[in-house]
């Protein structure tokens, strides 16, 4: 049956392509799903200058970590002591232009920001000057341009739509070359 079904289709010279089709809807699915707006906006993570270094506590054993990135909700660290288990609570003192800052931390996932040996932590807890500090010290680092905010029309997502849809037209224009290539063969 789906052999002359074929036979039928190329006698009435209708010709139906799904390998191309395929890769168009895709794409205008995936175009789709880049353009969701997220739930909630990440705060700006800002990549630390002059391997600055933090004084961790873990269980009254103190540790060094050099300073990876941070944000107001957390950071990553490469640990002297090496990884620390995921959950595992612990103080963080960090000098900053403003003065030393000190935070409750949780350790995450090792392997943050694709380097294996840092690792993640989240902010628990902050007294009102280090916060006030931390804060002002951050906001320094992002006006320098250590943040990872993107200026407008450059941003991640929206340099990746712009190159679906390029690479959508592309399709489509091949698509409507080859289909015509094709009705012109079966005219002769």
């Amino acid at each position: 049956m789906f052999a002359s079904g074929i036979a039928r289709a190329s006698r009435q010279n209708t010709f139906v392509t799904l390998t191309l089709l395929s890769p168009v809807v895709m794409l205008l699915g995936m175009r789709q799903n880049l353009q969701k707006p997220r739930k909630s906006a990440r705060p700006p993570r800002i990549r630390v200058p002059n391997n600055e270094r933090a004084l961790f506590t873990v269980n009254n054993q103190k540790f060094v970590g050099v300073i990876q990135r941070l944000s107001l909700t957390g950071g990553s660290a490469i640990l002297s002591k090496g990884p620390i288990p995921r959950g595992s609570l612990a103080d963080m003192g960090l000098k900053t232009v403003f003065g030393k800052v000190t935070a409750h931390i949780q350790f995450l996932h090792s392997g943050a920001d694709g380097i294996p040996l840092a690792q993640a932590f989240r902010f628990i807890d902050m007294d009102d000057v280090s916060r006030e500090r931390f804060s002002a010290a951050a906001a320094q680092m992002q006006s320098a341009g250590f943040s990872d905010v993107e200026e407008k029309g450059n941003s991640l997502g929206s340099l990746t739509s712009q190159s679906m849809s390029k690479l959508r037209d592309s399709i489509s224009r091949l698509s409507v070359l080859i289909n015509s290539g094709r009705r012109k063969g079966a005219r002769k």
